[in-house]
């Protein structure tokens, strides 16, 4: 393993501890509320989850089969608080790969060892990929355990390939992180924009569903490429995984540019 990625790994190996045992710990009560939920079917049928607003059950998935296994963990753990949580780890790490250590004086330092910035940002990046795939195997590792102990009769497969998904969505965000860090230099701005774009696109995609007028943004929203295969339900949506694996690529050949360009005072 190359030195720079092997260093930042151990820069972020608090944040990385810290953000598993969060998600396990997410993943495992909630899940785990699941059969006491069956102790009342009633509460979850489909003339009590009508009585919910509209706005709150698009945002939601639909809620319409929340009473079932695949349902309730695709509303718990696949559709909104989950990735919530996974794209703000993300974007945490991604924000300590070139912004962070800008502001806070260290880049410059680091530039004049005998490494250009092309290998910087691209050993950053893999740290930045490493570690969430990390905190994925293991948070998937919990959901299925969890989800087999709660008796959902969801096959692991169905997991993985949701999983999967959500692995690639954070993926996208940590480098849109890294991205508009390595062209502006400040934290807050890469904050800004990650998460502006990950909440208007979680929005866009699931109310743009019975919205005609903002139903034609579902195609720049990432969360859309994450959602509309429904893996939980139909298995692997290949072709878009491929494109949040190509927009992931994009933004990283847009950060090498623009970070070999910019001026950091060195």
């Amino acid at each position: 393993m190359p030195t720079l990625v092997r260093k930042s790994l151990g820069e972020y190996r608090r944040a990385l501890i810290g953000w598993t045992v969060g998600l396990c710990a997410f993943l495992t009560m909630y899940i785990s509320i699941y059969a006491g939920f069956m102790d009342d079917p009633e509460a979850f049928s489909a003339q009590a989850v009508a009585k919910y607003p509209g706005a709150f059950r698009d945002l939601m998935g639909g809620m319409s089969d929340i009473a079932t296994g695949r349902g309730y963990l695709q509303a718990v753990a696949y559709q909104l608080l989950g990735p919530l949580l996974f794209t703000m780890c993300a974007a945490i790490l991604g924000n300590r790969a070139i912004a962070g250590p800008e502001e806070n004086k260290t880049l410059e330092l680091t530039l004049t060892l005998p490494i250009d910035r092309r290998r910087l940002l691209l050993e950053r990046w893999a740290a930045l990929a490493l570690g969430l795939l990390i905190v994925a195997v293991v948070t998937l590792a919990v959901a299925t355990v969890a989800a087999s102990a709660a008796d959902m009769n969801v096959p692991f497969g169905k997991i993985l390939a949701a999983h999967t998904g959500l692995f690639l969505l954070v993926l996208f965000f940590g480098t849109l992180t890294l991205c508009v860090g390595a062209a502006s230099g400040r934290r807050q701005v890469a904050l800004a924009v990650t998460g502006v774009w990950g909440v208007a696109g979680y929005i866009v995609e699931t109310m743009g569903r019975n919205v005609d007028a903002i139903s034609w943004l579902r195609w720049i929203s990432p969360s859309h490429y994450y959602l509309d295969g429904r893996p939980l339900y139909e298995g692997w949506p290949y072709g878009d995984y491929l494109v949040l694996l190509g927009a992931t690529a994009v933004l990283l050949m847009t950060a090498l540019l623009a970070f070999e360009r910019r001026d950091v005072g060195v």
